[in-house]
């Protein structure tokens, strides 16, 4: 294996251990690639994590390898490298997060093998109060890409009625995502209430292509989940300009609202997003000039009776009584709720610190 290579990123100089170790087996990408992506979309990455708390999603080996869910920053990371400390109550403990305020960070976390990076919707400023609301639109394993599409623009639609400006982006995956600026004055809870608000009038409008339903057994197969619970304290997704850990190394990637039908988003990878890039720039470059209130939306949620401690089909019977649509469930799903399901990004990993076996240079 090669011997270590130093770039120069900004006033840093980052050292790349193992550089040709691949991490990307579709196409032999390494991890010296994954770095060298990262610097060719350097001003999009750093905007989409600047000042926030952010989960780094490490893979020591490569993708196909063991997957780590990175809360701290470690021991002996340099002494430029920010932070930003978050508190779990729950636990009783607390987290020194990597906090992205230069480009030098990023790469210096592919160095610790991160090849997604999952921030809060929160800044360092005020981690407790978001600054972003997130509209993921998750299909399900039969819903077809033209369903998103569909969905895409039923959302945009609502934000302009609502004034808002929505700035999408592929997931990477399957889906779409779109980001609002939002005013930082509610906490999670409320963002999330909101949030839920907004997907059900998506589901009014939509009402045999989403849902809303909670537990994922009950959804139709065929459908669009529009997950508001992404808005919820310490649940994360991949950045603008994130690479996926998947073989091809998609990445999660802007693009205009005139693209929505005709996007491929199996097509923006880290060998393609960089021409991209140098070609249109960053297209979320002004989702920082305009932050919007929440206050219709949470009147929203008033009027639908969205209370975050009444979830379930229950909520969905008492919300019908009202004369307010329930969740779109498949037939035969059950009628009563099942215990609370853990969050999807934890690992016992997570709030731990990194192993000492993965600093040593073979397994970077």
């Amino acid at each position: 294996m090669a011997g270590a290579v130093e770039l120069e990123v900004g006033s840093r100089t980052v050292r790349i251990s193992n550089p040709d170790r691949v991490y990307f087996p579709a196409r032999g990408e390494t991890k010296l690639d994954l770095a060298r992506y990262y610097i060719s979309v350097g001003d999009g990455i750093v905007r989409a994590l600047r000042e926030r708390p952010c989960m780094m999603h490490r893979f020591p080996s490569g993708v196909t390898g063991e997957k780590v869910h990175q809360k701290r920053v470690p021991h002996g990371a340099p002494a430029w490298l920010e932070t930003v400390r978050v508190d779990f109550p729950r636990y009783g403990r607390h987290a020194d997060e990597l906090c992205v305020t230069e480009l030098a960070s990023i790469v210096w976390a592919v160095q610790m093998s991160t090849v997604e990076f999952h921030p809060w919707n929160s800044r360092r400023a005020d981690t407790e109060r978001p600054d972003e609301w997130r509209i993921d639109l998750d299909p399900m394993p039969r819903c077809e890409f033209a369903t998103v599409r569909r969905v895409a623009h039923i959302v945009h639609e609502i934000l302009g009625e609502l004034g808002m400006t929505g700035w999408p982006k592929t997931s990477g995956g399957n889906g779409l995502h779109v980001y609002v600026r939002i005013e930082p004055r509610w906490g999670f809870a409320d963002v999330r209430r909101a949030a839920h608000a907004f997907a059900r009038e998506v589901e009014r409008r939509a009402p045999d292509h989403v849902t809303t339903t909670w537990w994922r057994k009950d959804r139709d197969p065929t459908v669009l989940f529009v997950d508001y619970n992404q808005n919820a304290r310490d649940h994360t997704i991949a950045s603008a300009y994130s690479v996926r850990g998947v073989p091809e190394a998609t990445v999660s990637t802007p693009i205009t609202w005139d693209e929505i039908d005709d996007v491929d988003p199996r097509q923006f990878t880290i060998a393609t997003v960089p021409a991209r890039f140098a070609e249109l720039g960053d297209l979320h470059q002004g989702i920082d000039d305009s932050a919007y209130s929440l206050q219709t939306l949470l009147a929203w949620a008033e009027r639908d009776g969205l209370d975050l401690s009444y979830t379930g089909p229950s909520r969905d019977r008492a919300l019908r009584s009202k004369g307010v649509r329930g969740s779109r469930s498949r037939a035969g799903a059950s009628s009563h709720p099942a215990s609370p399901r853990p969050s999807p990004t934890r690992s016992r990993r997570a709030t731990h610190p990194i192993n000492a076996s993965l600093l040593t240079p073979a397994s970077r």
